[in-house]
């Protein structure tokens, strides 16, 4: 006979621990509301000596909803981990002197963004600043006695209006803004004001900088090459506004003021570094050739601009970040390279040594590139690490050794499960290309279930995804989602030949590509074909409007920050005198057909699929113009749709943690809508 005053125990614990499991599977896995919580690395410098580091750590403010950064300091084994600077303020860009005992920083805790000395030994700060515009990046002189930098010079206006003079005491209207410069706004930062970035010296024991350029256009990357003398990049030229990427390189001797360029040929030069014994210099930058995708090599001359010669010419890949070897006989630089980036060796001869790879993006949104490193006088690195498992933290290394030093985010994973990422190769339909991509799978994947699949698509064009660490790819698989992001044609890290693939044909095969991926996933059995979803942001805007146009196989979509009509976008957005002659043959009333060819408004009539659109409200890269006309077209056709206004967003749409949050929330509300099934979310 059964017991069952005995059992009943028994029973109410096998119950308490069923909830507790189904709570405990629920509850670990990540919510849009964690976005406050994560936390990354930047500006990891190494010390001249290789045995400390400074970097700056990122942190998110729930209650202002901003994003803040304090500067701390780590041995290069890991021990004595400390902040130098505290408080819900931006500390950022430090720059350690060649004596290694104080460095510079930028901070914004007095208001304005201005420049701070460090002092380790004495552990004080003093403001060496007051400028009324921002401070580009700080290069010490040999002795430490002076910083060079740029920071914007305003020029007043002329008043081309004159006005009557007013009664007193009449409250009259602002005056009119006048504008007559090509490039006259720019995301993010708005209308600009009339001026350009000047070179400054400043004494480091203190004083007044020093204006020692007065140009007509942007000066910048400045560096000491002598005492006296200073090398930094700027367009000089008289048609900068209609070639704005043809820099060059000048000299200028600080006594007398006079310029000097060291570099002629068409196309960018820039990013000059001085070799250790002040006899060379490397630079970056490529002939111009009118590309929508054109790769820096690395080049060396002379101090005097002579003997120029190109030491990456048979190297495949986009150069950026140089840093000379200590002896002087190569130099350190970072790549992409099939989604992954890397740090790199390069002798003055051509031979490239990899080091380490996984240099961690620093977008917490999406998963793409860019990652950052410094190397020290010994060899020894300090470089953001990261994967998908993780935003970027600390880590050093020397030669191909490393070792992580920092792990932020782990009070918050400790008890998060995130989405497992599988690295996935597929043909494109169109030509048998080799594309690549990543699925994520949801926590506690079961392959005996079906789930839905959301199709998300970089931006760029002419960028890549990679094996990084993505906020909201993650918050789409914590909700059930199965979400497919790729690269392809016209990705970079894949070398010159694969990213001009959509050279004045953009978009076009880049749509076989993608279908190809999802055709590619849809042969697993735990892939639901008939819950399909697509979004994209940007260039990924483009190609999301571009495919509901083309297909209705998926069940909804969300187009993010658009261009829709290339004809409007090309002489309404913030770079004007770029777009029209590197991504189209050129000037859209001269070549209605391609321009038209290419845009979504164009195939608007044949949209079926639900569609919200989703802008920000002060977005100038791809303006809100494009989103509202794709909305009104939707609408004049009876489409389901949405248009989704993020107020005060430029085009980094989820700068802000509610932002990405909205974002995120935005996009799957969205989808849930008109998904079917009972699929475990």
């Amino acid at each position: 006979m059964i017991n069952y005053f005995k059992i009943r125990p028994f029973l109410a614990f096998i119950i308490i621990l069923s909830s507790n499991l189904i709570y405990s599977q629920s509850n670990n896995k990540l919510k849009s509301i964690d976005v406050f919580s994560l936390e990354y690395v930047s500006s990891p410098k190494i010390s001249p000596d290789g045995k400390k580091v400074l970097y700056v750590r990122n942190f998110k403010d729930i209650m202002t909803d901003k994003n803040y950064s304090n500067i701390w300091m780590i041995n290069y084994d890991g021990t004595n981990n400390i902040p130098l600077t505290t408080g819900n303020q931006n500390d950022f860009d430090p720059t350690w002197s060649n004596s290694g005992d104080k460095f510079t920083y930028k901070s914004n805790s007095d208001e304005t963004i201005q420049l701070y000395l460090y002092v380790l030994s004495q552990k004080s700060n003093q403001k060496l600043t007051n400028l009324q515009s921002s401070i580009s990046s700080v290069n010490w002189s040999e002795d430490d006695n002076y910083l060079v930098f740029t920071s914007f010079v305003e020029e007043p206006s002329n008043g081309f209006i004159k006005m009557p003079e007013k009664p007193k005491g009449a409250k009259w209207n602002d005056p009119a803004v006048e504008i007559d410069n090509i490039k006259y706004r720019s995301d993010g930062r708005g209308y600009l004001k009339q001026g350009f970035s000047q070179v400054f010296i400043l004494p480091v024991e203190g004083g007044t900088p020093r204006q020692i350029t007065y140009l007509n256009n942007d000066a910048s990357s400045p560096k000491w090459l002598a005492k006296n003398k200073i090398i930094f990049s700027a367009n000089l030229h008289d048609n900068s506004d209609l070639e704005p990427r043809n820099s060059e390189i000048y000299l200028i001797d600080i006594i007398s003021e006079k310029i000097k360029p060291l570099t002629f040929r068409l196309g960018p030069d820039y990013n000059p570094v001085v070799s250790p014994n002040k006899k060379e210099i490397a630079y970056l930058g490529f002939d111009e050739r009118y590309l929508g995708y054109q790769q820096n090599d690395l080049f060396i001359m002379s101090s005097d601009g002579k003997n120029v010669r190109n030491i990456s010419k048979k190297f495949n890949r986009n150069i950026s970040n140089i840093n000379w070897s200590e002896d002087g006989k190569g130099l350190f630089f970072q790549y992409d390279d099939k989604g992954v980036t890397k740090l790199a060796y390069i002798s003055s001869s051509g031979k490239v040594n990899d080091m380490v790879s996984q240099l961690g993006g620093m977008s917490l949104g999406r998963p793409y590139s860019g990652g950052t490193y410094s190397v020290s006088d010994s060899g020894r690195y300090a470089y953001t690490f990261g994967s998908v498992h993780n935003p970027s933290d600390l880590a050093v290394g020397y030669n191909k050794s490393f070792k992580r030093l920092t792990f932020l985010n782990k009070d918050l994973f400790d008890h998060k499960q995130l989405g497992d990422v599988e690295e996935v190769w597929f043909k494109s339909s169109f030509d048998e290309r080799q594309i690549q991509g990543w699925l994520v799978k949801p926590p506690n994947f079961d392959s005996s279930k079906k789930y839905p699949l959301i199709l998300e698509i970089h931006g760029g064009p002419f960028s890549n995804y990679g094996f990084r660490f993505s906020a909201e790819v993650q918050l789409f698989a914590s909700k059930g989602y199965m979400v497919l992001y790729t690269n392809p044609r016209g990705s970079t890290s894949y070398g010159k030949e694969f990213a001009n693939l959509i050279h004045h044909n953009y978009p076009n095969q880049d749509y076989d590509d993608l279908m190809s991926g999802v055709d590619h996933i849809l042969k697993r059995s735990y892939i639901d074909k008939d819950n399909l979803f697509v979004t994209g942001g940007s260039g990924g805007g483009v190609l999301t409007a571009w495919i509901i146009g083309k297909t209705d196989r998926f069940k909804a979509a969300v187009v993010a920050k658009p261009v829709i009509n290339w004809y409007s976008f090309v002489l309404y957005a913030d770079n004007i005198n770029v777009y029209y002659k590197y991504w189209f043959p050129g000037l859209p009333w001269d070549n209605l057909e391609h321009y038209m060819d290419r845009s979504p408004i164009s195939y608007v009539g044949n949209v079926k699929t639900p569609t919200m659109l989703l802008t920000g409200e002060q977005d100038f890269r791809t303006p809100i113009a494009e989103s509202e006309q794709f909305y009104a077209g939707l609408k004049l056709n009876k489409v389901e749709s949405m248009l989704v206004r993020i107020p005060g967003a430029s085009h980094g749409i989820a700068a802000r943690p509610s932002n990405l949050i909205t974002k995120v929330n935005a996009i799957i509300a969205w989808f849930d809508k008109y998904k079917d099934g009972d699929q475990d979310n």
